[in-house]
């Protein structure tokens, strides 16, 4: 019997081969000399390659040129090219137009302040206060002319001129103050008086009160006025106020009459 001494043969182990060392391997035939400062960059976008280094000592044709030693883009794998070919391009037409949409804005009008209603409120309060005022004037201007008028030629030339206004020295239909009334009244009926209250009363008689006939005077220190029967009068009061029949308010009135 034969024994055979040939021992098998076994591969020796290598490395997984990959696209990635493929294209590792064919970068190094292209690169000849070049030295171990090499580098190799896939990106994730495809793959890239950059190789960089320094020649050895002993090449001195490649450090005479300072050239680096081109790489073959053909060893790149099917992979990489479709990855490079299929890059997506963005482009926008020249015509292209950019357009926004602008928010609606509504005004709205601000609340014054406390302080600003409070002083319009007494604004409005003193408005309302002066129309009253006047509302009282004009009712006491307006005030119902006594049936004792009626048939008095004294009393019906007098209330002619009621609401005419208090106007100090007047003595016309323009304005009178009160012995100014008195006079321009009976002037009218042809009497002549005194300018004066004081000078009226020195022209007059004095009657009692009882005695007064619509028509008669009435005297108190500085004033003078037309009796109109019961507790009214007609004069013209003061300043500010105007020709009107009112209640006889003089405590201790001295009634006259006059012819």
């Amino acid at each position: 019997m034969t024994v055979s001494t040939t021992r098998a043969r076994h591969r020796s182990a290598r490395r997984p081969s990959t696209p990635l060392t493929e294209l590792a391997s064919a970068a190094s035939e292209q690169m000849g000399t070049v030295g171990r400062r090499t580098a190799v960059v896939a990106a994730s976008s495809g793959l890239v390659v950059t190789m960089i280094g320094a020649a050895p000592a002993g090449a001195a044709s490649d450090s005479a040129s300072g050239a680096l030693n081109s790489v073959d883009t053909a060893a790149l794998t099917a992979s990489a090219r479709a990855v490079l070919n299929t890059s997506p391009v963005v482009s926008s037409p020249a015509e292209a137009a950019w357009t926004f949409d602008a928010p609606t804005v509504t005004a709205v009008k601000p609340t014054p302040p406390p302080e600003t209603r409070r002083a319009t409120a007494t604004t409005t309060s003193r408005t309302a206060e002066r129309a009253a005022t006047t509302t009282t004037a004009k009712a006491a201007t307006n005030a119902p002319i006594p049936q004792s008028v009626a048939g008095n030629a004294v009393l019906e030339i007098a209330a002619r001129y009621v609401g005419t206004p208090y106007v100090s020295g007047g003595s016309s239909p323009a304005g009178f103050d009160c012995s100014g009334f008195v006079s321009y009244v009976y002037a009218q009926l042809g009497v002549s008086l005194p300018r004066t209250s004081s000078g009226i009363k020195a022209a007059a008689t004095v009657v009692s009160r009882d005695q007064a006939q619509p028509g008669d005077l009435i005297w108190s220190p500085g004033h003078i006025s037309i009796y109109a029967g019961g507790n009214q009068q007609i004069d013209s009061p003061r300043p500010g106020k105007t020709v009107q029949f009112r209640a006889i308010w003089q405590s201790s009135p001295v009634f006259l009459r006059v012819g």
